[in-house]
């Protein structure tokens, strides 16, 4: 996994658990990624020193104005990937599978396209 796909994929994760209204923790990254508490806290470290997420009171991890930018990014995307994925027939959880690995890899380019046809498809 590249330095970028672990990044956006932390992103992600620390947004998802912030939006469901769970505590973002690194405890709470790590046992929802399935991943060291080691582990977690070196990405963690790495996403304050790119000043994406900073670390409050009681170990709450809370985004910057890049950071939170950055994880809604990655979520449109993942969605729009997700939406489309299951429109070709794929059940929910080979969908949530590849647009996981898609998220990460597609241009930018290919993105917005992806993202037009979805648009389009709805109206």
């Amino acid at each position: 996994m590249s330095k970028s796909e672990s990044q956006e994929m932390y992103l992600k994760t620390i947004l998802l658990l912030r939006l469901g209204n769970q505590t973002s923790r690194s405890v709470d990254v790590a046992n929802e990624l399935g991943y060291s508490k080691a582990s977690v806290s070196r990405a963690v470290s790495l996403l304050k020193g790119e000043k994406l997420i900073e670390v409050v009171e009681g170990g709450e991890i809370v985004f910057t104005n890049k950071g939170k930018e950055k994880a809604l990014s990655v979520l449109e995307r993942y969605k729009v990937l997700v939406k489309i994925l299951k429109k070709l027939g794929l059940d929910d959880e080979e969908a949530d599978e590849e647009a996981c690995k898609l998220e990460h890899v597609i241009g930018d380019e290919l993105y917005a396209k992806l993202k037009e046809f979805s648009e389009r498809e709805d109206g």
